[in-house]
């Protein structure tokens, strides 16, 4: 049911049925502390870099939920990986969630960016250098409702996260 902001009973507007179920199976699977992130981001990657975004490049069912590639260096291992995530255009910066789907510690790829913070993101065919940094106060501030607007789940992930504050990473042109 629709209420007069144009959401439904779950906060969650216009979405389609592929959105909702999964999201559902997200939460579903976040809930019982299974994230998939891990297992899944090598083949999302290789999907994404040899369409050029075409696949792999939005949130199924959420053209707004733009998704971006991001390359970081282990700051143990020296590895290099890719975590492919959703993202926020900015006038001169792009900025990503570390969510990690509500989980109660931060991805790897936040420590990883805090230790080696000159890296590269792919937008579709596009590759662009960044430096990382983690977002003030302020900017969360400003930015976490603009992550809610594309997807609502963010607002789910930060109950899950408790006392965890999800971080916003800022990547600068470099």
């Amino acid at each position: 049911m629709r209420n007069g902001a144009g959401t439904n009973e779950t906060g969650r507007g216009g979405d389609s049925l592929v959105t909702r179920i999964i999201s559902s199976a997200s939460r579903f699977a976040n809930k019982h502390g299974i994230y998939m992130g891990k297992r899944s981001a090598k083949v999302h990657a290789a999907l994404y870099r040899r369409s050029n975004g075409k696949i792999g490049g939005h949130l199924p069912g959420s053209p707004k939920a733009k998704i971006l590639l991001l390359d970081h260096v282990g700051a143990k291992s020296g590895l290099r990986r890719t975590s492919p995530l959703m993202y926020y255009a900015g006038d001169n910066f792009v900025a990503v969630v570390a969510s990690k789907a509500g989980q109660p510690t931060h991805p790897a790829w936040f420590h990883n960016l805090k230790a080696n913070p000159d890296t590269t993101i792919r937008i579709g065919q596009e590759t662009r250098p960044v430096r990382a940094r983690v977002a003030t106060d302020a900017e969360r501030a400003q930015l976490w409702p603009e992550f809610v607007a594309f997807f609502p789940d963010y607002d789910f992930y930060q109950h899950l996260a408790k006392d965890r504050k999800i971080p916003i990473m800022i990547l600068d042109p470099r």
